[in-house]
């Protein structure tokens, strides 16, 4: 006698997490919002381009605004409460983001700037003569 088949999902379910971290990439040219759990594995993400922008418009703190809010908005919905920000480059959009990320509603235990820094690091190439 055949045994019943499991029905086979190809879609992984829905991840929900009460807690989580936002990170902020903020480059000159483009600023990308990903959140993940507390583990690191990525739930969801946007950026300025995804977002609609094109060419020098994704690099405005609006853009940045944008892909906050859409990125945090489904996570919202399945259960999110409570997050920590991880911010890291130089752009224009880093504060904005971050500001956005205030008004979703999430509570926001601390915010880290984790930019690269050189410690002194490479040794810069010989001053040109002309």
């Amino acid at each position: 006698m055949a045994r019943p088949s499991k029905k086979i999902s190809l879609r992984k379910g829905k991840k929900r997490a009460p807690k989580g971290v936002i990170h902020v990439q903020a480059s000159f040219n483009n600023t990308i919002v990903t959140v993940t759990d507390v583990r690191g594995q990525t739930m969801s993400w946007s950026s300025a381009g995804s977002c609609g922008f094109k060419g020098a418009k994704k690099s405005t703190p609006f853009a940045a605004q944008t892909a906050a809010e859409n990125a945090i908005s489904l996570l919202i919905d399945q259960g999110m409460r409570q997050a920590e920000v991880m911010i890291s480059g130089p752009g224009p959009g880093r504060d904005t983001a971050l500001r956005a990320i205030k008004n979703s509603g999430l509570v926001i235990s601390f915010v880290r700037d984790v930019t690269p820094m050189p410690h002194n690091g490479c040794r810069p190439s010989s001053q040109r003569r002309v």
